[in-house]
């Protein structure tokens, strides 16, 4: 049967049911292998920093749950869901450079609906919550049976992903001043200067060290090469360690409630199991409602996070599986449902910082008897990633070792000081990739310093329009999280999508906006289109492309 008149082959194949899948699959089987081959110090180093990066993020999200849903979740929930997902996810996702974790959105989601069913419903939360996540993962699954990657992401921009970049960067920026304010309404003024003292300390040994590689002739290459992939670690470890040593042990300090065991941090429960078939069948029903808001957070949340650590600058060659890792990330949804904690899913600021922190030069390896073949070498060499899978498993699964007493005690001992000064430090490495960043510092720069436009820009007034209408956007977004309206900003993320490809068109030329912004899934931009070509035909052959071209080095759709 051929297709319909107006109908192109590619936009058939769109809707046909389990496509992507089944692509996924394929190209996952021919992956998988030689993601297990590749080991190295630089991938140690990897694990640890993104241990850090995501099991202390994480705490302060439980400090805040545990406060917000009355002790039903609390810290070991928060560590169990962050290390199942993620030891689940590294071993069997399409895409391993994802990392997963407990995100703020959700955990706004989730006070505001504690408050609902204490308030206004009179029901329990733990079970609204389960039947919650089971409508969500069912709703994943039609996700990515009917191909919703090709119809929605393929259509984000640079425009799109800076914002959010960004938006991250200032979230964690304000979770810092959240904990030091914390820690001024809750210990004395002594403990308060040093935590600030503690905050600043970790940020800036933590910058110093990152930069060791560049304090040749100092120390070994060894060394400083340690010094620089171990910063944030060394950083932290010191800050941990500092005030229970000398006078500075006297201070009162603002740490973490912690379990004494294996069981929930609720004196109500036993056993990580809620029996969610015990609440009445209205509100089974009623459940759908905050079950299709997960869905597009974490649907967003963690298809944006997949192409942030999948940027061009990244080197990434393998090809990943977006309805594979729906699928995958729906059923992980509804076990952490059952099990009655938190569920994990991408997070947007520790994707793109574990790519940063496996990127390395791979230089050519062609065999030349030129005398300059170490120059010839260094020249045709690019930056990569070392794509694979240990990174990813050994910092998941040392997250979940702190589900036992004895680490969880140590977990105790963290000052709230330094998960601020750790906010800050990602805040920092986000923020200081971010395109948007070094066209803030040419608003400030004379013209004449300024690099030469392409052909068709008069001067830079638009390009410095366009980052003020970014950081205009990201600042209006972020007071959006402030309110209760929060769980609702990945709306305003996704309706960044049209306005970038319809409205921002007649404010902005062609030449102009191709200079500034890309396809953030595929080569070119849509000023490449001619006027009269839509969007939808530019989908239907990038498609076409793609499964003509099977799993191979494509980065168009199976890029991420």
């Amino acid at each position: 049967m051929g297709p319909k008149e107006g109908e192109t082959p590619a936009a058939k194949r769109i809707l046909q049911p389990f496509r992507l899948l089944r692509q996924d699959l394929r190209c996952l089987r021919q992956r998988y292998i030689s993601d297990w081959t590749v080991f190295n110090q630089l991938i140690v180093a990897s694990a640890v920093f993104v241990f850090f990066s995501n099991l202390l993020p994480g705490l302060t999200f439980a400090n805040d749950l545990y406060v917000s849903t009355d002790r039903n979740w609390g810290t070991i929930e928060v560590i169990f869901s962050t290390g199942l997902c993620g030891v689940i996810f590294s071993l069997a996702s399409a895409q391993p450079l994802t990392i997963l974790g407990v995100t703020g959105p959700f955990c706004i989601l989730a006070e505001n609906l504690y408050s609902l069913c204490q308030s206004s419903f009179g029901i329990p939360f733990l079970p609204f919550m389960a039947w919650s996540l089971i409508h969500a993962a069912w709703m994943h699954y039609l996700l990515a049976i009917f191909n919703a990657h090709d119809w929605t992401m393929i259509y984000v921009t640079n425009f799109t992903t800076e914002i959010f970049s960004l938006l991250n960067s200032v979230i964690y920026f304000h979770k810092a001043i959240q904990e030091l304010q914390r820690v001024h309404d809750q210990t004395s003024f002594a403990s308060f200067l040093y935590s600030i003292i503690g905050t600043i300390g970790t940020l800036l040994v933590a910058i110093f060290l990152s930069t060791a590689e560049r304090w040749k002739p100092l120390f070994h290459r060894y060394i400083r090469m340690g010094l620089s992939e171990y910063a944030a670690a060394i950083s932290i470890i010191i800050f941990i360690g500092l005030p229970h040593a000398g006078e500075l042990a006297t201070l009162d300090r603002d740490s973490l409630p912690v379990s004494s065991s294996f069981r929930p941090t609720s004196l109500d429960r036993s056993t990580f199991f809620v029996q969610f078939w015990e609440l009445q069948v209205g509100w089974i029903f009623a459940a759908i409602i905050p079950g299709c808001i997960i869905t597009i957070l974490f649907f967003f949340d963690h298809e944006i996070s997949s192409i942030i650590c999948t940027e061009e600058r990244f080197g990434i060659r393998k090809p990943g599986g977006p309805a594979w890792d729906i699928i995958l990330l729906g059923t992980t949804t509804a076990m952490c449902g059952i099990l009655g904690i938190p569920p994990a899913n991408g997070l947007l600021p520790q994707a793109p910082l574990h790519s940063q922190s496996l990127l390395h030069r791979e230089t050519s390896t062609t065999a030349s008897s030129d005398i300059n073949e170490d120059e010839k070498s260094e020249a045709n060499g690019c930056d990569t990633v070392y794509e694979q899978r240990w990174s990813h498993v050994l910092h998941a699964g040392g997250i979940l070792c702190f589900v036992s007493p004895p680490f969880m005690y140590v977990l105790g001992l963290t000052p709230t000081s330094v998960l601020a000064g750790l906010f800050l430090y990602m805040g920092e490495q986000s923020l200081s990739v971010n395109p948007i960043l070094f066209r803030v510092f040419q608003l400030v720069t004379p013209t004449s310093e300024l690099p030469k436009l392409p052909e068709g820009i008069a001067s830079y007034l638009p390009v410095h329009l366009y980052t003020i209408f970014q950081v205009l956007v990201t600042a209006g977004i972020f007071v959006v999280t402030l309110t209760k309206a929060g769980p609702a900003f990945p709306v305003l993320i996704m309706a960044l999508v049209p306005l970038r490809l319809t409205l921002m068109r007649r404010v902005w030329s062609r030449t102009a906006l191709r200079f500034v912004d890309q396809w953030a899934c595929r080569h070119g931009a849509p000023e490449d289109m001619n006027e009269e070509e839509s969007v939808t035909q530019l989908q239907a052959d990038d498609i076409v492309q793609d499964i003509e071209g099977g799993c191979g080095d494509q980065t168009a759709i199976t890029s991420i």
